[in-house]
């Protein structure tokens, strides 16, 4: 039989997002920080070549994105709302990890299956941010998907690309919860 979890099973039928404009200060400090990093990096990983890494963004340096992601998107022809939305993804937030995708060279590995470990990392993260106490969201947006604002900005080379930007702060307000898959729809079971 197997030893079950129950607190780590109720956690995980019950975890939810916060959204990243609720998030404020404090936001975890480095030892903190270290330790969710840590669980982050507890992820499935076939063939252990480590395709991922972080990318840690304190306040300042989100506010110095902020400013970029607007002039990007506006350099772009984008519409205003949007500049506006771009902007405000960095400028609201204390603390960020960019988990970024960086598939290593290999016979064995496809490169999706490194994209889809960088996918895990993030959930991981999420998942440690949350079970920690924090405030956590992940996103993404127009400027991580930005190859100039990915160069310049975050100083990803060619070959990486943002797999997300995981907000860490502290909770102002719970959300409400929402819709979830109907497990019915979208499962099908095989039995021969």
């Amino acid at each position: 039989m197997p030893d079950p979890n129950p607190a780590a099973l109720e956690f995980l039928l019950s975890r939810r997002s916060r959204p990243a404009k609720t998030l404020t200060g404090p936001a975890p400090d480095r030892a903190t920080l270290e330790v969710i990093l840590t669980a982050a990096a507890r992820t499935p990983d076939h063939g252990k070549l480590e395709p991922w890494r972080f990318i840690v963004l304190e306040r300042a340096a989100l506010q110095r994105l902020a400013g970029l992601a607007g002039d990007m998107s506006a350099a772009a022809g984008r519409e205003p709302e949007e500049v506006e939305k771009d902007r405000a993804l960095f400028a609201q937030g204390h603390l960020a990890v960019v988990v970024v995708a960086s598939p290593q060279p290999s016979v064995k590995i496809p490169d999706i299956e490194q994209v889809y470990s960088a996918g895990a990392v993030c959930l991981s993260l999420l998942n440690a941010a949350l079970a920690a106490g924090w405030g956590a969201n992940w996103l993404s947006g127009w400027a991580s998907h930005h190859p100039a604002f990915c160069s310049e900005g975050l100083g990803l080379t060619d070959s990486e690309k943002v797999a997300g930007l995981i907000f860490l702060g502290t909770e102002t307000a719970a959300p409400p919860e929402r819709p979830r898959p109907d497990l019915d729809r979208i499962t099908r079971w095989v039995s021969s």
